[in-house]
Parts: structure tokens; sequence; C-alpha cells
């Protein structure tokens, strides 16, 4: 598991000299400017996580275009090229796919532009192509782990949580794309850990919902018309997945008392808001307010040539913000710290 980040000097961007996309005039543009490319702002955390972006952004005076490739890949490398040509300073990229990230590098490096993968994290043969990339995110691992843990608490506690007493907790699981990798080592830490924690587990069905809580709500459903008593535990690669889950309950008019428990990640609102409301027994919370910070002090950082004091980068590309756990004993701390 790879570690939390660590307070200190972005010493790596010392040195840099800086680029711009294109030359406006004979000296520099009066704003810097930063361009993101995002797979998707329809999903409920990339969406966050870029509103707190803005805002800091805006206290930096960085001038912000943010580009959405609705699930193209083919559409992100046109409007990477655009941002390029357009001459944005620095560039975010939340790639569409993760294994996918040659072409958008390439050019970048043709233009002497920095990059900041965020959220959906390249393969690490990628990432060191070129000592000018970077990653901001979290260790889905730890995540995964930690899930598992909220979801043993809540098994050792209850014991009708294991309605047919059969020594077994039958669970499905509702997972964020095929062979995405936050979406496997999600699956596998979650369950492992569980394992470890010595509750005995029997799959009864899984689905791949994209990270969509609409997607989640019609596989929930099918999989409810085939097991509609037996499903005692449902974990979630994300709350948006967990929320589409209990939807799918309500729907068929389901009482509270005769659902599953639920769990998820990432502490999107809605998902903070319904472990308050005990519709979620527990989420982890992925801190979209402290990468959008780190995002943008690193991208800070690359434009005007200065160095951070509270950004850690490992192995000098990558910035891991840990994970929190989320209850309904400390849902509230939550909310309130994220003044909404």
């Amino acid at each position: 598991m790879k570690k939390k980040y660590i307070l200190g000097a972005l010493a790596c961007l010392g040195g840099v000299c800086l680029l711009s996309c294109n030359r406006r005039g004979l000296g520099e543009p009066e704003q810097k400017y930063v361009g993101v490319a995002c797979y998707n702002e329809s999903d409920a955390f990339v969406g966050e996580l870029l509103t707190c972006f803005k805002e800091e952004c805006e206290e930096r005076k960085l001038a912000l275009t943010i580009r959405d490739a609705a699930g193209s890949q083919r559409t992100q490398n046109d409007q990477v090229r655009e941002l390029l040509e357009e001459g944005c300073n620095v560039l975010c990229v939340n790639l569409v796919d993760r294994t996918d990230p040659s072409e958008i590098i390439d050019m970048a490096r043709e233009k002497g532009v920095q990059v900041i993968f965020f959220n959906r994290e390249p393969v690490m043969e990628d990432l060191t192509q070129w000592d000018n990339l970077y990653y901001v995110g979290a260790d889905a691992e730890q995540s995964g782990v930690m899930q598992g843990e909220l979801a043993a608490q809540v098994v050792s506690e209850k014991d009708a949580m294991d309605r047919n007493q059969d020594g077994k907790i039958q669970y499905v699981i509702l997972e964020g794309e095929m062979d995405h990798q936050d979406a496997i080592i999600r699956t596998e830490s979650v369950t492992n850990t569980l394992e470890e924690c010595g509750v005995v587990l029997e799959r009864l069905s899984y689905g791949i919902a994209n990270w969509s809580r609409v997607q989640a709500q019609n596989r929930m459903t099918q999989i409810i018309e085939q097991y509609p008593t037996e499903i005692e535990l449902v974990l979630s690669n994300n709350d948006a997945m967990a929320l589409g889950a209990v939807d799918a309950y309500k729907e068929k008019q389901y009482l509270k008392e005769e659902m599953p428990i639920f769990f998820g990640i990432d502490g999107i609102r809605p998902g903070l808001n319904a472990v308050k409301s005990a519709e979620l027994a527990g989420t982890v919370y992925n801190n979209k307010e402290k990468q959008a910070e780190v995002m943008a002090e690193l991208a800070y950082a690359i434009v005007k040539g200065k160095q951070s004091e509270e950004i850690g980068i490992e192995s000098n590309q990558y910035i891991y913000i840990p994970y929190e756990k989320v209850t309904l004993e400390n849902v509230s701390d939550f909310l309130a710290d994220k003044n909404e």
C-alpha cells in the first residue's frame, strides 16, 4: 500500500524552465492558463472534484478551461490537442482509458507542456515516459481495505445481518468498469479484508455499472429479481452505485429492515447524506478537497517556477492523498468540514 502524502518541498520542480504552449506576443501572458481534460463530468465524484479545483485555481489566479470527453478517448485526444493549440501552460488530464495516454503524452511533450494526470491513474510504464508527468489521486487498495474494515465491523456488531443463520454473509458487489484498475483493486481488497477479519462470504452476484447510479439501479433490479430475499450485503466500488442499489430496493417497495446493508466509496455529497440518514452503513472518503488543492498548487508551481512547501511526491511523480472512513458516528464532521 502506498504511503500517505508527505509534507515537504517539491524539489523536483525547483529548476523547472517554463514553457508556454505558444507565445503570445513578445512577453508572457498576464494570466496563466490551465487546460483540463476530463473523462466524464457526469461522474459524481469527478464533478465535485472539478468544482473544488475551479475554486483553488481562482484563488491562485489561474485561468481554467475544462473539456468533457463524455467517455470517448478519441474525443479526449482531440480536446487535448485543442487545449495545447490554444496555449495552455499546464495540462490536467482525467483519462478516459488509463491504458492509452501515449498520444496525449506525445502531444504535450512536443509542446513542452507538463501534465498532471488525476483520479484515473495511468499505467506506471506510461507515467515514466517523461519526467514532466505527474499523478494526483488516492490509493485504490486503501479504499477497499477501509470499506472491508467498515463492513466487518458491522457484521461483528449485528448478528441479525446473517438472516438465514448459515454462518455466511451472502453478498453482491457492484463494480465500476470492466478491467478498470481501481474497480479491480477495490473489489479484491474489500473481499480479502473481510475474509481476513474472519467473515465468511458467499458471493451471489455482481454487476458492472460504470460508476453510474442509474446503471447500478438497473443492474440491482435484475439481481433482486433473482435473489429477492437472500442478499445480506451490497458492496459498491463507489457511492453512486451504492445509492443506485438502494434506489432499486426502494422502487420495489422493500421496507428498510428487509434490505441488505450497503457500503460505498468516495464520500460524494449524496453519499454522505445517505450515511447520515442510515441508508448507507458507511463510505470511504476520497478527499477531493485536498486533491484539488494539491493539483492547483502543483500547477501553480509549474507555471510560476516556484516550489510548494506542502506537497509530497512519491517516486518523484506520484502524489497520493489518504482515504478516511465515514460512519454514522462521524459523518456530521465531514458534512460540516465541507462547508456545504
